[in-house]
Parts: structure tokens; C-alpha cells; sequence
């Protein structure tokens, strides 16, 4: 699964502060927003990838594509919220979906590197910080 750190600038740690008792379900509410813009270009990129430049034809059955989706934000360990894009598990005939992603983004022996998470990752990073600022500031104005 792919992971991402982002580093918080001063003026925007300021505003959260500011949030007080109501942190929590803001921050569930902002990262859901970004959530889903990161979700969507995954989405895009896997499906554009699928299938493509096979040598036989393709055996897709659309459970890979199915099984992508968006956990609910936790807390993790250090005390930071968490979302994950990722796959649901297991497959219906007992395999890993995780598996068969990952040997999609990085290939096997016979089989190339067809990547679809670390492109969303870079093409998506600018709106998903533009929608979270969004949803923040709506947040921050409904208190």
C-alpha cells in the first residue's frame, strides 16, 4: 500500500489549534475530502491499466477494481489521523488483492511494471491538498 507524509506549514497548525473539541470530527471530514479525490485518480489509473499491453487476452473480472476503496480515518499510534486507499480483502477465490496490485504496480518476471498507484499519488497530491484546504475552511467557518 502506498504511504504519504505531509509536513503541516505553521499558519495552517495555528487554525487547527483553534478547532479545540471539534478536531477530531473536522480532521474525519477533511481527510475524508481529500480521501476521495486520491480514491478517484487510483481508480482512473487502475482501470486504464488493466488489460493492457497483454499478450493473450485480458481475464479481468473487475473484482480488483471493486475491492479498491477508502477506510474510515483513524487515530494510528502516534496520535495521528489516518486514511488509507486500499483493497478490500479477501477475493472471492481465496487470493490477495493486494497482491495482485502489487504485481501490477511493480511487475514479475514476464510480466512488466504497469505502475497506477505512485502516478496518482504525484498527479493527485495538488487537489487533494486543494480539497482539503477547502473543506477545512468550510469547517472552520460552520463553527
Amino acid at each position: 500500500m502506498a504511504k504519504c507524509d505531509m509536513k503541516m506549514p505553521e499558519d495552517f497548525l495555528l487554525k487547527i489549534s483553534k478547532l479545540g473539541s471539534n478536531f477530531d470530527s473536522v480532521a474525519d471530514t477533511v481527510l475524508q475530502a481529500g480521501g476521495e479525490v486520491v480514491l478517484k485518480k487510483v481508480k482512473s489509473n487502475l482501470s486504464s491499466v488493466i488489460g493492457r499491453g497483454t499478450k493473450f487476452k485480458s481475464r479481468t473480472t473487475g473484482e480488483l477494481e471493486g475491492a479498491l476503496g477508502l477506510s474510515p480515518s483513524k487515530l494510528n499510534r502516534d496520535g495521528n489521523h489516518d486514511i488509507k486507499v486500499g483493497f478490500a480483502e479477501p477475493r472471492s477465490d481465496g487470493g490477495s488483492n493486494a497482491k495482485l496490485a502489487n504485481i501490477l504496480e511493480y511487475g514479475k518476471h514476464g510480466q512488466p511494471a504497469k505502475p497506477f498507484l505512485k502516478p496518482a499519488k504525484t498527479a493527485s497530491r495538488q487537489e487533494c491538498i486543494d480539497a482539503m484546504t477547502k473543506a477545512l475552511d468550510e469547517e472552520v467557518e460552520k463553527l
